[in-house]
């Protein structure tokens, strides 16, 4: 299977390349730290390379013993995965679910820096979501001049030249998924080219396209709203570098085209999943566009610093979002976060790996409907969106997804499919 190539090839990749990182700021943190800070860094590496060798050789899986806040809840899903194998040993990195031995994995990578103090803070993922972010400039100059050009007669726009600008934004960000450095292995994934220009010619790989039940969620929400309660949309982000910048303008847009009066975005609270984003990763993108030599890129950071200020935009993090569980055991896992989501208008969750916990990264037959993949995980109207990087697909037509696969074996982990998949509450 996919998960297969992927526990066997592309996570020692990752593994090789973070101890390699670590090498190679050995100076770095001789300069900040001394002598402490060489033997912090050479106590890591030896922590990943045993990681690495448990992985290679299909060691069982062990209970984390680090102290982190989230060991309790991370030792009770191990306990869980034990009894699911039904006596059958220990369940090991190759015969254990996927999603849940890729996500230890980058919990281990977290555990491997957090108790080595002082490189305890440091982000082995840093320096390659900065570079994507640089490389991909271009494409970042071109939303940023595109959107501040759409500001500019934003009031003027009629209901469908809005619902046209909105769906624009919803593919650009969309596509801009395929900005993946854990799918790549940290190989070179930025936006090189425009993100608008081939937009129209993307739309036969929208498999499942429910723009238009977004659009009547919001301009609804908006046209009934006008005296109650403020329209909240709820953004459960990715990856940071350009997929992070495409989620901004389009929540920017929403908040600017009054079909949202606030936008809470949800990010990760530790390092994951290579590329994903932390907290330093929004803040540090913000700043980076502010202090930019280019006037619509700056002008972006600056509005947007100010939209973090006015307290319209609010970012969160939370402990579940890098826990294994698929979300449909949120309610009982952190019933905090459930509580929360569930004061949205319109949860929208990027990515694959959201997808995957969205739809408990089962092998669905490809016609189940995503309200039943979604298993009871209801706290209010969701939608994904997410550029096809695992074998987990549902919500297709009967026939549909058959009839891609005999032309295109690859086709679900290829990245060259997306979907817009929408749920209404119950």
């Amino acid at each position: 299977s996919f998960a297969y190539f992927t526990i066997k090839d592309r996570l020692p990749q990752i593994l090789t390349r973070v101890i390699d990182t670590l090498h190679r700021h050995k100076n770095e943190f001789f300069e900040d730290h001394g002598e402490k800070g060489v033997e912090a860094e050479k106590r890591a590496i030896s922590f990943l390379s045993k990681l690495r060798n448990e992985l290679q050789t299909d060691k069982p899986v062990t209970p984390l013993e680090d102290g982190l806040p989230d060991v309790a809840l991370w030792n009770q899903y191990l306990d869980y995965q034990q009894n699911l194998s039904n006596g059958n040993g220990e369940p090991s990195w190759f015969q254990s679910p996927w999603l849940f031995v890729e996500c230890y994995m980058y919990r281990r990578i977290h555990a491997a820096i957090a108790q080595n103090p002082p490189i305890d803070n440091f982000d082995v993922f840093k320096e390659g979501k900065a570079q994507n972010f640089f490389e991909s400039q271009g494409a970042i100059v071109a939303l940023c001049t595109y959107f501040q050009e759409l500001l500019k007669n934003i009031e003027e726009l009629d209901e469908k030249q809005l619902q046209d600008e909105l769906f624009k934004l919803l593919q650009v960000s969309l596509w801009g998924n395929k900005c993946d450095l854990s799918f790549s292995a940290g190989e070179d994934s930025s936006q090189k080219s425009s993100p608008l220009q081939s937009l129209e010619n993307l739309i036969p790989y929208i498999l499942v396209n429910d723009m238009e039940k977004l659009w009547s969620l919001l301009i609804n929400a908006k046209k009934s709203n006008r005296e109650k309660s403020n329209v909240r949309v709820d953004l459960i982000l990715d990856n940071a570098g350009f997929e992070l910048l495409s989620d901004l303008v389009l929540a920017d847009f929403l908040l600017k085209s009054n079909l949202a009066d606030e936008v809470h975005f949800h990010g990760k609270s530790i390092p994951w999943y290579v590329s994903d984003t932390t907290k330093h990763d929004f803040n540090w993108t913000i700043k980076k566009l502010q202090s930019a030599n280019h006037m619509w890129m700056s002008r972006c950071g600056i509005n947007w610093e100010g939209n973090l200020k006015k307290g319209v935009w609010v970012y969160r993090d939370h402990m579940f979002w890098t826990l294994p569980h698929e979300f449909s055991r949120m309610a009982e896992v952190a019933p905090d976060l459930y509580t929360d989501l569930q004061k949205s208008n319109l949860l929208l969750f990027k990515g694959d790996l959201n997808y995957r916990k969205l739809t408990g990264d089962r092998k669905w037959e490809y016609s189940v409907p995503f309200h039943q993949a979604l298993n009871k995980f209801h706290p209010a109207p969701l939608c994904s969106l997410r550029t096809l990087k695992s074998d987990t697909q549902v919500g297709l037509k009967p026939g549909q997804g058959e009839q891609i696969q005999a032309s295109e074996p690859e086709w679900m982990t290829s990245g060259k499919y997306g979907v817009v998949q929408f749920d209404a509450a119950l």
